[in-house]
């Protein structure tokens, strides 16, 4: 068999809360993915180091005035938190909890790249949930902090009525900042281990990983420290996730690491058994690079550039709404060739902007260009290029009162609304606008620029500081937006997205 140079990150985007298991020969991951619709990315790859996005579980999570944007206020940093991703007897299953709809989700479906999925709801948080599998009975093991038991019926869908739900156990408290979370659990070799991170607040003050094992599932479990390294960036830890061995019977850990405003990204980490207990990285570190022994695969980009030329009105899985999109409200067919924003809805500022259609953002640094038509804009209308998290920045078009257009750099302002950095007269219907983002070392930001024929290129504005925050919890995104400020019924159009990605070699 060939063997595959392992690079870490193994995705340098945001891709956090990763779940990972093997069927057969073949990788399937889930991550997180709260506010942006469809939700719950699936991807699959032979060898753990070259992953494919080839699915999502749902389009939409549900249909309300803070899942549709509409309530002013939208599900940021909230949506689906933190997916288990399991096959049992020929059936996938994916879990979460959503925070602000108190409530439990278990999706499952016998064919994980293609669907249907079905949904089953179970009320109440389940935060950071597991799903185990074991002898005809399921189990739900989650918690932060005091970590929970809870079974489940033998199809996953609902609560047992008299099963075991109670209190596991307490993590540690001395010395903790946060207190164990993020589980994975596993029955191996007649032990049950359950992964978790925790965050101390003395000593190197970095996430870990941490896993409690017990040859019981109702304990008493024992504790150890498994990693403990943050691969020489900032002092973050690499940590939390689970694992998964290959055919062969060699042992991985896919965890995640904190970069920043790029966001959280996937590591993969060799481990191996030592009296019982998993040893995870080589002495003790996350090597950047490793030979594992698992085939060599195409790798799939997993942010594309898109010209929209689509027979049908249909989307690259690689895009997603900000939030639920109006399907009434884009079209790649009504102009050939071309996206149109249309707008049915008042907003006041970016966040709050239905139908921002965006992708990630990838280190060590990208750019993303496109060509907007603004022949269709209306007075107070707002179109362009957006830099998206909370701490925002965009580049595009304004219309005025009297129909005049200026291009302009805007970013956030302390109260949260947009505050023009540099507006000029801009006197055509078309513009081709750009940023580029850097995540070199942390440096984390991002130049906006405008050119009318596509050579000669003007930046404007200023540089945007970027900064990941838990009020958005996601990586920078890359977005095309279309909203009104004064009146509906106007539409932009955009006749492609072009992306480019800067390789660790080149940096």
């Amino acid at each position: 068999m060939c063997s595959t140079i392992l690079t870490n990150p193994v995705i340098w985007a945001d891709v956090p809360d990763v779940s990972v298991i093997r069927v057969g020969s073949v990788y399937y991951m889930v991550s997180t993915s709260m506010h942006s619709m469809p939700g719950c990315p699936i991807m699959k790859s032979e060898n753990l180091n070259d992953w494919a996005l080839v699915g999502y579980v749902f389009e939409t999570l549900e249909d309300n005035d803070a899942h549709h944007l509409l309530d002013g206020k939208g599900i940021y940093a909230n949506g689906s938190w933190a997916a288990s991703l399991r096959y049992h007897d020929g059936v996938y299953y994916v879990a979460f909890s959503c925070n602000d709809m108190n409530q439990f989700y278990v999706y499952r479906t016998m064919d994980i790249e293609n669907g249907p999925w079905e949904r089953f709801v179970i009320p109440g948080l389940h935060h950071d949930p597991s799903l185990l599998f074991e002898d005809g009975r399921v189990y739900v093991i989650y918690g932060n902090g005091d970590i929970r038991i809870r079974e489940l019926t033998a199809d996953a869908t609902a609560v047992r009525e008299g099963g075991i739900d109670r209190l596991l156990f307490e993590t540690e408290r001395e010395g903790i900042m946060l207190r164990c979370e993020g589980c994975h659990a596993y029955k191996l070799n007649g032990f049950y281990y359950l992964f978790f991170i925790e965050w101390p607040n003395t000593g190197n003050r970095r996430r870990r990983q941490v896993v409690y094992r017990s040859r019981e599932l109702l304990g008493p479990y024992e504790r150890r420290i498994v990693l403990d390294d943050d691969m020489g960036y900032r002092n973050n830890g690499v940590a939390q996730g689970g694992i998964v061995d290959t055919p062969d019977g060699d042992w991985y850990a896919v965890l995640f690491q904190d970069r920043d405003a790029v966001g959280r990204v996937p590591c993969v980490v060799p481990m191996v058994w030592e009296d019982g207990w998993p040893v995870l990285g080589s002495d003790g570190k996350v090597p950047g690079t490793f030979e594992v022994p698992l085939p060599i695969s195409e790798p799939k980009p997993l942010v594309i550039s898109d010209e929209f030329d689509y027979a049908e009105n249909r989307l690259a899985l690689n895009w997603q709404w900000n939030h639920n999109p109006d399907v009434r409200l884009w079209t790649v067919t009504e102009r050939p060739g071309w996206l149109r924003l249309k707008t049915g809805s008042i907003a006041d500022r970016i966040e709050r902007a239905r139908n921002t259609l965006t992708q990630r953002t990838e280190g060590p640094a990208c750019s993303g260009t496109t060509l907007l038509d603004a022949a269709g804009m209306k007075p107070g209308d707002r179109a362009g290029l957006v830099a998206l998290q909370s701490r925002f920045g965009f580049v595009g078009l304004r219309v005025g009162e009297n129909g005049e257009r200026r291009v302009a750099m805007c970013v956030r302002g302390e109260d949260g609304r947009e505050v023009i950095v540099e507006s000029l007269l801009y006197e055509h219907d078309r513009i081709l606008l750009r940023i580029d983002f850097n995540f070199r070392d942390g440096g984390d930001s991002a130049i906006f620029a405008y050119s009318f024929d596509g050579e000669a290129w003007k930046t404007i504005g200023r540089s945007l500081e970027m900064k990941y925050t838990l009020d958005h919890f996601m990586g920078y995104r890359i977005g095309l937006f279309n909203y009104a400020t004064r009146e509906i019924g106007g539409y932009a159009d955009f006749d492609y997205f072009r992306y480019a990605k800067e390789s660790a070699a080149d940096s």
